[in-house]
């Protein structure tokens, strides 16, 4: 059933008419190579929770996120999981030109994927040199933010993982200014606020942190009292003072 599923997305839509394709690695081929790429990938509805790749497995299959947020975890020998990052839509997953897959991908909500065999990927990407470039910048990106969840993880305090946490979904999730008339937090404000939704509650925050859920609702609570945001509700964000935010998250 899934499989007849997914060959029907596959057939309902094409390369061309990607809602990531504009930022994912795929943006810089023309019309023609792109059609060639959409012959050899499929589309997959992944469902919260789902695992997609698993840590040490035969890395079988590459893609890019086009809906749904996704988590890179690695578990130790005694079963213990350490979060490695996020992953958001035009974000690609999987090991190319390699083996086996260092870590899991797991949905945090359900999500849609677009996937390749790793060998047909690896093909087609040595003979398309410009997405070999961009795989490099993406894979170098990746390395960066990498770094910046290991310095969370590592050496912030509780207050700075929730503000930095919120300045990554605001940025991710691409929330632009938004002037909300009828919302008193943003009266007599000369910059319309940072307004998102978060994708999953506050215990999946609180894991993906190293958190309580409780100190995350603190952490929430601290900065809704200092106007740095506002909680309309339990999954709407308003950074009311990015600057603020900023300086909370220490950086």
């Amino acid at each position: 059933m899934t499989q007849a599923i997914d060959e029907a997305e596959k057939n309902m839509s094409a390369c061309a008419q990607c809602s990531v394709r504009d930022a994912a690695i795929c943006q810089s081929l023309s019309e023609t190579d792109l059609d060639a790429l959409n012959r050899i990938g499929r589309r997959q509805t992944i469902k919260r929770g789902q695992t997609v790749l698993w840590q040490g497995d035969e890395s079988l299959f590459v893609g890019n996120v086009i809906e749904g947020v996704l988590k890179l975890s690695a578990s130790t020998m005694d079963g213990r999981d350490q979060t490695l990052g996020i992953m958001f839509p035009s974000d690609f997953i999987g090991r190319p030109f390699g083996p086996t897959s260092n870590h899991s991908v797991i949905a945090l909500t359900d999500a849609r994927i677009c996937t390749f065999a790793r060998g047909s990927f690896d093909e087609f990407a040595q003979e398309h040199p410009d997405l070999e470039h961009r795989l490099l910048q993406r894979t170098l990106t990746e390395l960066d933010r990498a770094r910046n969840w290991m310095l969370l993880l590592g050496r912030k305090s509780a207050g700075e993982r929730v503000a930095a946490f919120l300045l990554e979904m605001a940025t991710r999730l691409d929330a632009g200014p938004r002037k909300c008339a009828n919302d008193d937090d943003t009266a007599g404000r000369d910059v319309a606020p940072l307004r998102f939704e978060l994708p999953f509650g506050r215990q999946d925050i609180a894991d993906l942190l190293g958190l309580t859920i409780e100190t995350v609702s603190r952490q929430i609570t601290k900065l809704r009292d200092e106007a740095v945001i506002s909680t309309p509700d339990r999954r709407t964000i308003v950074v009311l003072d990015p600057d603020a935010l900023e300086i909370a998250a220490g950086d």
